[in-house]
């Protein structure tokens, strides 16, 4: 039985059961949220400052989405707030129309997310090969890497190009070099940090690093560039100014955040759903909740968020059991915001560029890049140009031409899959067989190997009598049906009796439609039974000799 709409949407909704089991694992829960706030904030200030709309913007993303996306997404243990993939795409938007774009942004890519939650299109992700992930999350990290030279070099000032290459290579020229020596010292200080961080992974090494620099630099009085004045209370929520011809140029860029949003707020719930057995994910609740949370972020001047697939493996990692954990991971970072303002803003930009060079080194994965490559041509290929893409031009146009540079070599290689075979005819030979030919279609007659199969069959000479084989085709598509019509009418009009035997169940109906059925000579052409159909085609052949004897 079919639910009714009412029970669908309701079905995106919070429930009881979202916290069965916190009286059980309140305590994980509540550890697991305190760990996660400690990690997720250097992250939020850093990609709030590495977006252009400033450290204030991370921050209150992290708190109001991370609640919202905690209460009303998909997954149990999901962490979302502000990424490095939604920094690549937002930094050219704040650019291009400036900061107050993007709480509009964050407003209107947040309903898209969500209208595409009540349309249930969460299995979309699914659809996305593996290639194109590991080339899109590679670019990604080298965009980040390269967004950070500015202020790891201390050139945070001047204008630098939209292209992240680019923009590297001009803040590394425009560096005052003397002077830059500082700040990459501070880079250098956060890598060893974190690296050694490896050896005790208990510990959040991106908190310490940014603590043990950032105390350095005050009691050094270090003339290091800081993140710079915090409020000390979340902003009263406000509707973004919606101006018409505002709206109508960011329509294309929202378009883009949300498609980055929904696939990566997936990915990184199916990714958790893998690290342990915290209960099922359903995809369309999670792009309903990652909608209202990018909603509520711009409402309160944040940016758009996603799933965060770093912060949500420590969540997992750290013994989280129900979306507790991330609400509580929120909170954190609210009491961060009320208590501890003003020792955030002391923070330099260069320590935080560092936590997020490191966090992007390590989504590069080298071994991984080594799996892709290895995994085949065709894979390797659609990795290299999803990565190239991603990096030299557009995010999301990326994606577009990763996955139709799979679809491709997909469609290729269903293609060679496919065939015509022409089979020796069963049983005793008789006079005449050699006029009649019996091929068999196999694999998918679509419009990738429609044309090839036709060319196969309709270059057989000197017969009189074409038998189609069609039990053992998988795949039939309009321009397969309408090809294999065309073909039966060439064969008549050559003077060949085309009999067609074998027509699975689940393709009369388009064969019917296209007009394969009614191309052929007689309705009595078309045969369940091979034998039924030989014998048809040799009484057909003995006709004809016995016409031309006489």
């Amino acid at each position: 039985m079919t639910p009714s709409p009412f029970a669908r949407f309701r079905g995106l909704l919070p429930s009881s059961e979202d916290y069965s089991g916190l009286r059980s694992s309140w305590r994980a829960d509540l550890v697991a949220g305190l760990t996660v706030g400690i990690v997720a904030l250097p992250l939020a200030l850093a990609f709030g400052v590495s977006s252009g709309a400033g450290a204030e913007a991370g921050l209150i993303t992290a708190i109001v989405a991370g609640l919202v996306a905690a209460v009303f997404g998909g997954s149990n243990v999901q962490v979302s707030g502000p990424t490095g993939a939604m920094v690549v795409v937002l930094a050219p938007i704040v650019a291009a129309h400036g900061i107050g774009a993007v709480a509009l942004v964050s407003v209107m890519a947040g309903a898209i997310v969500l209208a595409a939650g009540l349309l249930r299109l969460g299995r979309a992700v699914s659809y996305i090969p593996w290639p194109v992930i590991e080339g899109f999350t590679a670019g990604i990290g080298v965009i980040i890497f390269l967004q950070q030279v500015p202020a790891a070099v201390g050139a945070t000032g001047g204008e630098h190009s939209s292209n992240a290459v680019v923009a590297a290579w001009q803040a590394i020229s425009q560096a005052d070099w003397p002077q830059a020596l500082l700040p990459l010292a501070a880079v250098a200080a956060v890598a060893v940090i974190m690296l050694l961080g490896r050896f005790a992974p208990a510990l959040p090494a991106s908190f310490i690093a940014i603590l043990v620099v950032s105390l350095l630099a005050a009691l050094a009085r270090l003339p290091l560039p800081t993140i710079g004045e915090l409020p000390h209370s979340l902003p009263a929520p406000a509707l973004p100014a919606l101006d018409p011809a505002l709206i109508a140029s960011l329509a294309g860029p929202a378009l883009a955040v949300a498609a980055l949003a929904a696939i990566e707020s997936l990915l990184s719930a199916r990714v958790a759903a893998t690290l342990a057995d915290t209960g099922h994910v359903n995809a369309d609740r999670e792009l309903f909740g990652q909608g209202l949370a990018s909603i509520a972020a711009g409402l309160f001047g944040g940016m758009p968020a996603t799933g965060a697939i770093a912060r949500t493996a420590v969540n997992v990692r750290s013994g989280a059991k129900t979306r507790a954990a991330a609400a509580v991971h929120a909170i954190v970072l609210l009491l961060v915001v009320l208590v501890a303002a003003d020792v955030v803003s002391a923070i330099p930009l260069a320590a935080l560029a560092g936590v997020l060079m490191m966090t992007a080194a390590r989504m590069v994965s080298l071994a991984t890049m080594r799996r892709v490559l290895r995994s085949g041509r065709s894979s390797a290929a659609v990795f290299v140009v999803t990565l190239f893409v991603t990096v030299a031009f557009d995010l999301i146009v990326a994606v577009g031409i990763g996955l139709a540079v799979a679809a491709f070599f997909a469609l290729r290689a269903l293609s060679r899959m496919s065939g015509a075979h022409r089979d020796p005819l069963p049983g005793p030979s008789q006079p005449g067989d050699e006029r009649i030919a019996l091929f068999h279609v196999e694999g998918s007659l679509f419009f990738g190997a429609a044309d090839r199969l036709v060319e196969e069959i309709a270059s057989e000479p000197d017969v009189e009598v074409v038998i189609l084989r069609l039990s053992g085709l998988q795949l039939v598509d309009a321009t397969g049906a309408n090809a294999l019509a065309e073909l039966v009418l060439t064969l008549e009009r050559r003077g060949a009796t085309v009999l067609i035997k074998g027509v699975r169940p689940e393709h009369r109906e388009l064969l019917e439609q296209l007009g394969v059925i009614a191309s052929l000579r007689h309705p009595n052409h078309l045969f369940a039974e091979l034998e039924a159909a030989l014998a048809h085609a040799r009484s057909h052949v003995r006709r004809s000799a016995e016409d031309r004897a006489g």
